[in-house]
């Protein structure tokens, strides 16, 4: 059993989670200590990684389509940029939305482990 210091106990910094928001006994005031048992909490230790990983691949998606918007837009009536434009935007809308499916999955996994 390891036992880590918090830096806040929050449980987001900007819109990620903490690394433990899956963990069944979570920081409380005023220490905001964090207890950590090895083999236990691997699991949900890197079900919190893996949402944390979704959230950036749902802001580079979102990046993505502004990009694609801007090329849209900026495209001059040349055929080939617009089909190119929209088909990065459909291909960013689709990624988004696994993206949203996915993260929902993990986090309905990471609470009913029990966070």
């Amino acid at each position: 059993m390891f036992l880590f210091a918090a830096a806040a106990c929050s449980h987001t910094f900007f819109f990620f989670p903490t690394w433990w928001e899956y963990l069944k006994t979570q920081p409380k005031l005023p220490d905001c200590s964090v207890t950590f048992s090895f083999p236990h909490d691997i699991l949900p230790v890197g079900l919190a990684i893996v949402d944390m990983l979704m959230r950036v691949a749902g802001l580079i998606a979102i990046v993505s389509i502004i990009i694609a918007g801007v090329g849209y837009i900026t495209a001059a009536g040349d055929v080939q940029k617009t089909a190119s434009a929209r088909k990065r935007i459909y291909n960013s809308l689709i990624g988004l939305a696994i993206v949203a499916i996915a993260s929902g999955v993990v986090a309905f996994i990471g609470n009913s482990l029990g966070g």
